[in-house]
């Protein structure tokens, strides 16, 4: 069935809202990944519930974990508590990079057989480098030769562990995967990263922070190369960032509408890539100001183009795109190639999209110029990618008439996006 097209709201006036976000993704599948591999129960406080991270549940309880939630905690944690590893049948990992590249070395751990498969777009997803490093350490697996889902892991209980070699240049998820498993393998890991620049390196840094958390001894002193020890996992009790990432959007609002947004509970440390947007909005023409109460981003009535490099902040692209659209100069997004591999070919989708709406964007090999021109409304095709959802919501604020397919996407990482943007605009 064809769903019907969301006809994005726009504002009538500057908005003014403090907007309260779920949980990092990122954060959440991390920690779920390693609560089911510790020692004991652990806790996750204020998790993010989204398609990615409950399809993460899911195939962590197929692999032989527990996770249920806690009614101790009014946050709506999950509570993890680890079993014997086996064989998940079936696992579904819908379009979640972090499920179809975390897991398999989880699967090459348990006793017995676990198939990987997910959406169509999902079986097009580069995963040759995550799966030959795992045969390498000693999996059997089978991908019929595709390096792509589905494919199928048979685990023997243990996996022998080692040194391997990865090139992680399409996706730093390769590194993190590996990562995350490294102590549980007999002789732990020595993984060194060949090829091209390591993209999104922030996620890769978020990795190793909630390992040495979890007591995990992990040296990274050399660079492009990670060690690990084998040893227990020590179990958790964390809450979970805001997710930065899915502020882009809002924090953005204020930009182009020249009126206020605060996000609460921004980190003063923390290792999301998302933070980088208080850099690119301030760049951008917006005030930005950190501070107990949380991010507030103010729009001053500029916004200028930007010649940026993303490549350590890839998932903002389509949202600086959109604000980039909208400025009175050109701007120069660089070191993004990567994209390309993402939810969909995010590069070409942009310029596809923001094109059709009137915009002057041309194709680089690694990123994207965007000339503004005045844009009129039509439809912003989405391509199951929920950046790209949220994106066309930003462009519909102070362009009338763009009605954005298929908004209900953006619940793999946003839970009622729809209802979030329009409480930001008090509707």
């Amino acid at each position: 069935m064809t769903q019907q097209a969301w006809a994005a709201p726009t504002a009538s006036s500057p908005v003014d809202a403090t907007v309260v976000l779920p949980g990092s993704k990122s954060l959440t599948n991390r920690y779920l990944v390693l609560a089911a591999l510790a020692e004991g129960p652990s806790v996750l406080r204020a998790p993010l519930r989204s398609r990615d991270t409950l399809l993460m549940a899911s195939a962590l309880r197929a692999l032989g974990a527990s996770v249920e939630d806690d009614a101790s905690d009014a946050s709506g944690g999950w509570l993890v508590t680890p079993g014997r590893l086996v064989g998940g049948g079936v696992v579904d990992c819908g379009l979640a990079g972090t499920v179809m590249r975390f897991l398999p070395p989880v699967a090459a751990l348990a006793q017995g057989s676990t198939t990987f498969d997910g959406d169509a777009r999902a079986r097009e997803r580069p995963m040759a480098p995550v799966l030959a490093a795992l045969r390498s350490l000693g999996a059997h697996l089978d991908d019929g030769g595709r390096g792509r889902m589905p494919f199928a892991v048979a685990g023997a209980g243990h996996l022998r562990g080692g040194e391997v070699e990865v090139d992680a240049s399409a996706s730093s998820q390769f590194v993190s995967a590996l990562l995350l498993a490294g102590a549980r393998f007999d002789e732990g890991l020595v993984l060194r990263h060949v090829g091209g620049a390591l993209p999104s390196t922030p996620h890769v840094t978020m990795t190793v922070e909630v390992l040495r958390d979890a007591g995990v001894a992990l040296d990274d002193s050399e660079p492009d190369t990670w060690r690990i020890s084998p040893g227990p996992i020590t179990p958790l009790d964390v809450t979970v960032e805001p997710d930065l990432s899915n502020a882009a959007p809002f924090l953005a609002a204020a930009a182009v509408t020249g009126g206020r947004v605060t996000v609460p509970g921004w980190p003063e440390r923390t290792t999301q890539a998302g933070d980088g947007l208080r850099d690119l909005l301030d760049q951008m023409g917006a005030d930005v100001d950190l501070t107990r109460e949380g991010l507030t981003v103010r729009g001053t009535g500029e916004l200028y183009g930007v010649d940026a490099d993303l490549h350590d902040v890839g998932e903002l692209t389509p949202v600086v795109a959109a604000l980039a659209a909208l400025a009175e100069g050109p701007s120069h997004l660089r070191g993004v190639a990567h994209l390309r591999g993402h939810e969909t070919d995010r590069l070409h989708a942009l310029a596809t999209e923001l094109n059709a709406l009137g915009g002057d964007v041309t194709e680089t090999e690694d990123g994207l110029v965007v000339r503004p021109r005045p844009l009129h409304g039509g439809l912003f095709a989405t391509y199951a990618d929920h950046r790209l959802a949220t994106a066309a919501a930003l462009l519909g604020l102070v362009v009338p008439g763009v009605e954005v397919e298929d908004v209900e996407t953006t619940a793999k990482t946003l839970p009622d996006f729809p209802g979030l943007w329009l409480g930001m605009l008090g509707r």
